[in-house]
């Protein structure tokens, strides 16, 4: 239930039915507007063949310093840094640039900071040394095909759909 009756905000008064739906809707955009971002880069990184695409949705009392992690894999360096200039192209185009990249001239582990995701670019060895997937197994785990479902289906089906059947199945697994 929604308190409609007019609160002082210094020394203004302000409806809060309206401050509440604004913000709502102002987090709910943004929450599209990153799973688009994730999605094209997703979308990136397959184009360059990057091997097990793993999408991890970080929980709010996980204390992690971002909402999603991109994990992928790349076969030697060139293919690494390939991958990683494929997802900056892209999300570029709708003017995003990464915060900050790490290690893209080693080619082991790049890490594009996006803010709101970060994208982990390894190599086989380096993947399986840092094993991000166990480290941060609270999380939430999506393959990128199971990411591409929920994101693409429409809201209502999205709650019904295979793909969201499988992720609360998991997830009540977990607890």
């Amino acid at each position: 239930m929604f308190i409609s009756a007019l609160l002082p905000c210094n020394g203004k008064a302000i409806h809060s039915r309206h401050s509440i739906t604004r913000s709502f809707m102002a987090n709910k955009k943004k929450i599209d507007q990153t799973r688009q971002q994730l999605l094209a880069a997703i979308e990136a990184a397959e184009s360059r063949k990057a091997d097990d695409i793993v999408l991890l949705e970080m929980g709010k009392h996980s204390g992690a310093f971002t909402d999603y992690f991109l994990i992928c894999s790349g076969s030697n360096p060139r293919q690494i840094q390939a991958i990683a200039d494929a997802v900056q192209e892209q999300l570029q185009k709708s003017g995003l640039r990464p915060a900050h990249v790490e290690g893209y001239n080693q080619a082991e582990w790049v890490l594009l900071d996006y803010v709101d995701f970060v994208v982990h670019i390894f190599s086989t060895r380096a993947r399986n040394f840092y094993n991000l997937e166990r480290l941060w197994k609270s999380a939430t785990q999506l393959n990128a095909a199971e990411f591409i479902a929920a994101a693409s289906a429409p809201r209502k089906a999205r709650a019904s759909s295979a793909a969201g059947k499988r992720l609360r199945a998991r997830v009540s697994k977990r607890k």
